[in-house]
């Protein structure tokens, strides 16, 4: 069977909507904070060598950049058929993408291009940044912006250090990060010296545009981003571990990886030293509609990512007991957070365990007609919503500046 017959078979056997397979990613150079669901026996489960896992990618079709001995799907979600069979969205999406996300959105983007994400790390990770597409085509990838959210279903536990590091204090010069890249193997660089930390709160988010330097703190964080997997480390020791200057330069020309005027070059100066950053880059839930509406309806829903040309986002609330049909005007993926219930013909339902290759009923992916012929979502508890978060890739019609 060709991969686009199998887009028509999976679209067709799940109604314009398909189930996928958890698709988990380590890091060498995090450590997990173990909200993701994950058994703990698990969190290692591809090794010590390739590092614990603290991300679950949704409806991916992003390889995850982690190095020498990657496998060729880490980072690639799978489409479970009913019969249980697997295949990859990927393929899905190369061969039978208008079907999927619409002619027009394939035309003009050739392919899904969003990354969506669950971040966990127990404390903070390095200060670094992501390429813009100009730094990033030297390497033959795309810039990356991304947004966060932090479900307050993920976050009844901070961990240790909820604040993130953003951007450079006003007044930061360029000779100061070029000192602290030149400080790389003294340890601390000091480069958090010239750096402002701002305490995460659940339930809002934040933006970060390419050339940005942020070193997300330890709330779980829901990630809306371009599908790429560039970036460069700027912070040399964190928690007492060495940050390898590989980590710094793995997205860079060989040619200009000691170059200290070249990496100081790829931040977004102005970006950076924002005197007010935070009025600039914090973003906050915007209501839909009114609470008046909100109870006719049986739902309420939040843009909680937007403002951006490149993806968005929004969570949904289905009440107890309701059932409702809700409209998008374009393709989404979408991960529960709270609840159970049916959406479309599948039943969902939020795990409270998942163990490594196991399946699980809490992510879907709505094709672009269903989507504008409206979900029908029903929420069986009698007592508890059903929370889901959906993320639209570049060009939503709806998207809210």
């Amino acid at each position: 069977m060709s991969n686009r017959a199998a887009s028509q078979d999976a679209i067709g056997a799940g109604a314009g909507i398909l189930r996928l397979e958890p698709c988990w990613v380590p890091r060498t150079f995090m450590i997990p904070g173990r909200r993701l669901k994950l058994h703990p026996d698990d969190l290692y489960a591809l090794g010590g060598h390739r590092g614990g896992i603290n991300e679950r990618w949704f409806s991916s079709t992003t390889h995850a950049s982690n190095g020498p001995g990657t496998p060729d799907d880490e980072g690639l979600s799978y489409v479970r058929l009913g019969n249980g069979a697997r295949v990859l969205f990927k393929s899905l999406i190369d061969a039978g993408g208008d079907l999927l996300i619409g002619p027009a959105v394939m035309q003009r983007e050739g392919g899904w291009n969003l990354l969506c994400k669950f971040f966990d790390n127990a404390g903070a990770i390095p200060h670094h940044l992501h390429q813009s597409d100009e730094h990033a085509a030297m390497v033959g990838q795309k810039g990356k912006p991304e947004a966060y959210y932090f479900p307050p279903q993920y976050n009844q536990i901070e961990n240790s250090f909820p604040y993130t590091f953003m951007g450079l204090e006003p007044g930061t010069t360029k000779d100061d990060v070029r000192r602290c890249l030149g400080d790389w193997n003294k340890g601390d660089n000091g480069i958090l010296n010239h750096s402002r930390a701002y305490r995460l709160q659940p339930g809002t988010g934040w933006q970060i545009n390419p050339g940005i330097l942020h070193a997300p703190g330890s709330l779980v964080t829901y990630e809306p981003q371009v599908n790429s997997d560039v970036f460069a480390m700027f912070q040399s020791l964190v928690d007492g571990r060495v940050v390898d200057r590989s980590l710094l330069t793995k997205d860079v020309p060989a040619e200009r990886q000691h170059d200290l005027d070249f990496l100081v070059g790829m931040l977004d100066w102005d970006a950076n030293v924002n005197p007010e950053f935070a009025q600039s880059n914090r973003v906050f839930p915007k209501r839909i509609h009114t609470a008046g509406q909100e109870t006719d309806l049986g739902y309420s829903e939040r843009w909680v990512c937007y403002g951006t040309k490149w993806y968005s986002a929004k969570e949904l609330t289905v009440f107890p007991k309701r059932s409702v049909t809700v409209k998008d005007a374009a393709a989404y993926g979408l991960i529960l957070t709270q609840g159970h219930g049916v959406i479309g013909k599948h039943t969902v339902s939020t795990p409270s365990m998942i163990r490594f290759g196991e399946m699980t009923e809490d992510e879907l992916f709505v094709t672009a007609d269903t989507a504008a012929a409206g979900v029908k979502i029903q929420n069986l508890s009698e007592t508890d919503p059903l929370v889901i978060l959906k993320h639209f890739g570049p060009g939503n019609p709806e998207a809210i500046a």
